[in-house]
């Protein structure tokens, strides 16, 4: 069935697809009985699925990476699917409409998106206005956070301490997104002394809240050893809950297009199975480098349940979809999660 709908999605614009698609469930889901049909398909829940990581409490390991639902606006529609938990974002302080068009460009070949989308939302205020309609509390919302492109770095940490002030009681735990390609300089604020900066000071602010919510950091795939080296130093010292890899890259190694096509594309984020291996790589490093002293969401080029569970064997706690989403549809979290209990994963 998916397959149908995806040849008929793929035949448009990618962007204009995705708010297609985004307008065909919302649509559907208020038709009565199609949300409790859509749960009944795509939901498998088992006690072994359970995952207790950070503090929360997870129904199943298999989430929603951000950048699908960036304003909150289907995120109790796509909880029907059977996720564990959604994030929703990039969001900003002040709305913002990213880069100029076209900007999501398919490589369908090679299984993969190029985005180059930066940071495109209607402002945290209003993401949050919907959040407070949120119907199922079983499913974990979590809040990715940046700073507006018109934002300097040197005022950067403003951008966020607003963000989560104002995301604070409608998420269950935060996303510091320094990893994004497509914010001008965004990257640069992973280096060790602004990072550190950035993070000491969310962490006070959390300590001020009733109480402490997980706060964790997206990186890049793109960072050497000895970034990744100061990363685990960086969660360490901070605190802070645990980190999230990894985001796009800019790497347009092993890709199946000419060098021309890949230049008339141009700049972007790079995601997709080109991502697998090196998304596992970072996952593993940081796991063993750190002797396993946080939790890791593994993301990048999920495609299949034997990616998810090479994802789990390198060490990931939990895992997200995106691109993987997008080219298997939804039946992909349903067939993770009967292939984690079929295989004994979680003993």
């Amino acid at each position: 069935m998916y397959n149908i709908l995806k040849s008929l999605l793929f035949r448009f614009d990618p962007e204009k697809a995705h708010y297609l698609t985004f307008s065909l469930i919302k649509n559907a889901s208020k038709v009565p009985g199609v949300s409790s049909l859509m749960r009944l398909t795509y939901n498998y829940k088992h006690e072994k699925l359970v995952k207790n990581v950070f503090g929360l409490r997870f129904e199943n390991p298999v989430g929603l990476a951000a950048g699908l639902d960036k304003d909150a606006t289907l995120f109790n529609e796509l909880s029907n699917l059977g996720f564990g938990f959604i994030e929703i974002g990039t969001l900003t302080p002040k709305p913002q409409p990213g880069n100029d068009k076209p900007r999501l460009f398919r490589l369908i070949n090679d299984e993969a998106i190029i985005n180059r989308m930066g940071f495109n939302n209607e402002g945290v205020d209003a993401a949050v206005l919907r959040l407070k309609n949120r119907k199922n509390k079983q499913i974990l919302i979590g809040g990715n956070i940046g700073k507006n492109k018109v934002t300097p770095n040197e005022e950067a940490v403003n951008d966020y301490i607003i963000n989560f002030n104002a995301l604070y009681y409608d998420v269950d735990y935060f996303v510091v997104n320094v990893s994004s390609p497509n914010t001008p300089n965004l990257r640069d604020l992973q280096e060790k002394e602004p990072l550190t900066k950035l993070l000491n000071t969310l962490q006070d602010l959390n300590k001020t809240k009733p109480t402490l919510k997980p706060i964790l950091l997206k990186i890049a795939p793109d960072l050497t050893d000895s970034q990744l080296d100061d990363i685990i130093d960086i969660v360490k010292s901070t605190g802070i809950a645990g980190v999230i890899a990894t985001n796009t890259t800019i790497s347009r190694n092993g890709l199946s297009l000419s060098a021309s096509e890949i230049e008339k594309i141009g700049a972007g984020g790079l995601s997709g199975k080109p991502l697998t291996k090196r998304s596992t790589e970072v996952i593993k490093y940081l796991k063993q480098k750190s002797n396993n002293a946080f939790p890791v969401i593994g993301v990048g080029g999920i495609h299949s349940a034997e990616d998810a569970i090479e994802k789990l064997n390198a060490g990931a706690d939990l895992i997200q979809l995106y691109t993987g989403f997008i080219y298997e549809g939804p039946g992909l979290i349903k067939k993770i999660n009967k292939e984690i209990i079929a295989k004994n994963i979680f003993k």
